[in-house]
C-alpha cells in the first residue's frame, strides 16, 4: 500500500474537530476486550503501535490520530495483518479522550504513550499542543493505580511542558530520579526516535506512574 500524504500539522482548535467522538462498544473492537489497554496517543501512521501489537498479544492497543488519512490506512493494515488486538480512531483527543475512557471497563487502562507530538513552537499556539492540563487530568482519573505514563520529544521545551503538567499532578509520579531516562523502557521505538537517535541528537524522555491519591477528611 503506497504511503498516504497528509498535512504535517493540523490545527486542533480548528471548528471541524470540535466534536467529540461517539463511544467505542469495546467487545466489538477487540477480541478479548478485557485485556489491558495500551493508549497512543497522537500515533501517526502507527507503526510504533503495530509493532507492538504483534510482540504483546495479551495486551490490547488503541491509537488516537486527528488526521483522519493515517487512520484508514493504519486500520488497513492493521485488518490485513489479521491483528485483532489493535485499532485506530480518528479524533481531537482534546475533544474525545472523556467520552472515549469513561465507557471503559475499570482498572482497563494500563499505559499511555505520548510521543513525539507536534511543538507547535510559537507561544500563541500552546493551546494547540496535545498535553493540556486537561488532558493530564482526564488520564489521571481514568488510567489503573500502578498504570504508566511514557512521553518522549526530541524538542527539549516541550518534554519540559509536558513533564511539568504531569508532575503537577498529584496523581503522578516519574519514576526516575534522573533528569531524563536515557534508554526507551519499551520494545519499541518509533520512526522518529530512531532518526533522531541516527543523527545523534538528544531525546528526552520522562516515565509516570499513577498512585494512590488518598484525600484527608
Amino acid at each position: 500500500m503506497a504511503a498516504v500524504r497528509v498535512r504535517q500539522h493540523v490545527n486542533p482548535l480548528a471548528q471541524r474537530y470540535q466534536k467529540a467522538i461517539s463511544t467505542l462498544d469495546w467487545e466489538k473492537v477487540y477480541t478479548q476486550p478485557y485485556q489491558p489497554l495500551h493508549l497512543d496517543i497522537g500515533c501517526a501512521r502507527g507503526r510504533f503501535l503495530l509493532n507492538m501489537a504483534k510482540i504483546e498479544p495479551e495486551w490490547n492497543f488503541l491509537g488516537l490520530e486527528i488526521r483522519e488519512p493515517l487512520v484508514v490506512e493504519a486500520n488497513h493494515l492493521s485488518t490485513d495483518l489479521g491483528l485483532t488486538n489493535l485499532h485506530y480512531l480518528f479524533c481531537n483527543v482534546n475533544k474525545s479522550l472523556q467520552p472515549l475512557l469513561s465507557v471503559l471497563p475499570p482498572g482497563i487502562l494500563q499505559r499511555v504513550t505520548i510521543q513525539f507530538p507536534d511543538p507547535w513552537f510559537k507561544t500563541r499556539h500552546a493551546k494547540r499542543r496535545i498535553v493540556q492540563p486537561e488532558l493530564v487530568a482526564e488520564l489521571a482519573h481514568y488510567l489503573a493505580v500502578g498504570g504508566v505514563v511514557f512521553l518522549q520529544s526530541d524538542i527539549e521545551f516541550l518534554a519540559i511542558e509536558m513533564r511539568n503538567l504531569f508532575a503537577e499532578n498529584p496523581a503522578f509520579q516519574k519514576l526516575s530520579a534522573e533528569e531524563w531516562l536515557t534508554e526507551n523502557p519499551l520494545p519499541v521505538a518509533t520512526e522518529r526516535e530512531t532518526a533522531t537517535q541516527n543523527k545523534g541528537e538528544p531525546v528526552y524522555r520522562a516515565l509516570f506512574i499513577k498512585r494512590e491519591v488518598t484525600t484527608s477528611s
